[in-house]
């Protein structure tokens, strides 16, 4: 007997990876394999920084090349002033896949934000709003201060976050202060997710990282000669909240301090790249332990699309 629970679930494809680890590309590589088998596709968004309107240059968003050969959503989608959060992006990501399974296509979710794939696949906590005067209080501390915190007051996640993650530290450390509860609780309760919904062909793209930081430090040079400056410039004009998203972008602050004076183009290069490299290693650390051990990781960079999503392909 045919019965709804026994239906093929749709295909929903995810191409994750660190920043200038050529996700948009493969993606697209996906999307004409799937093409050439006489299946549409279309590119989602997953990264934090490319829905941002303000952050074309910045966020290194697919040019118009690419995005002309495959329809692409949610790129460029929120106006800067607004921060777009998980549960934000989650809940217009759920639209755009179900309008591709509704048009008989597959979507193809790219993109290194872990935070925007697990609350899309896995659902969201239900962590009451946090007091703003213990927000204030956390996120006014050193990294360091709110690391040895977390260790005191939830040492479970404390030894789960990189040292050096500033911002999940400070989140831990704000929830359990201001909720009584520890993060770790709250997601144990989370709904939402879509990760039972579908049948999910995911691939992990981890370069070598030698050649994956060079690739950062040449990006982001070409970013400075390709229009970044302007585009700060512009956000610096509307004379936005500093602690937005956009206004915290990869890039943003140093050439914010170029343009005022504080740093030299040289240096500012130099930051900008430091900062985009500090990114690549927190994601590639991410990426290559969160993710559930089935996700294919993909070590090479002579790979065929056909050899990676064989199961989608076929």
């Amino acid at each position: 007997m045919n019965t709804e629970s026994s239906l093929p679930k749709p295909p929903l494809a995810l191409i994750a990876g660190p920043t200038a680890s050529g996700k948009s590309q493969v993606a697209v590589r996906l999307a004409q394999g799937l093409a050439a088998r006489g299946q549409g596709a279309v590119v989602i968004n997953a990264d934090s920084a490319q829905v941002y309107a303000d952050l074309a240059v910045l966020s290194a968003r697919p040019g118009g090349a690419e995005m002309a050969e495959v329809p692409h959503r949610l790129y460029g989608v929120w106006d800067g002033a607004e921060a777009c959060s998980a549960a934000d992006w989650a809940a217009a990501a759920k639209r755009e896949i179900a309008s591709a399974h509704g048009a008989g296509l597959v979507p193809i979710l790219v993109g290194g934000t872990g935070l925007y794939i697990r609350t899309l696949l896995d659902g969201i906590a239900p962590v009451p709003p946090i007091d703003a005067a213990v927000r204030a209080a956390v996120r006014a501390l050193p990294v360091a201060e709110a690391r040895a915190a977390l260790q005191a007051e939830d040492p479970e996640r404390a030894a789960r976050i990189d040292v050096a993650d500033g911002a999940r530290i400070a989140r831990a450390l704000e929830v359990v202060r201001s909720t009584g509860v520890p993060l770790t609780v709250w997601q144990a309760r989370m709904s939402g997710g879509i990760g039972g919904d579908v049948t999910l062909h995911p691939a992990i793209l981890l370069p070598e990282r030698a050649g994956l930081y060079a690739r950062c430090d040449a990006r982001f040079a070409a970013m400075l000669g390709g229009g970044a400056v302007d585009e700060v410039r512009a956000l610096l004009v509307r004379e936005l909240d500093p602690a937005l998203p956009v206004m915290r972008a990869i890039g943003v602050g140093a050439i914010a301090d170029y343009l005022g004076g504080v740093l030299s183009l040289a240096e500012a290069e130099a930051a900008g790249a430091q900062a985009t490299r500090n990114y690549a290693k927190r994601q590639y650390t991410w990426l290559r332990h969160q993710p559930p051990v089935e996700w294919l990781r993909v070590i090479a960079e002579n790979y065929q699309i056909d050899d990676i999503f064989v199961s989608l392909l076929r």
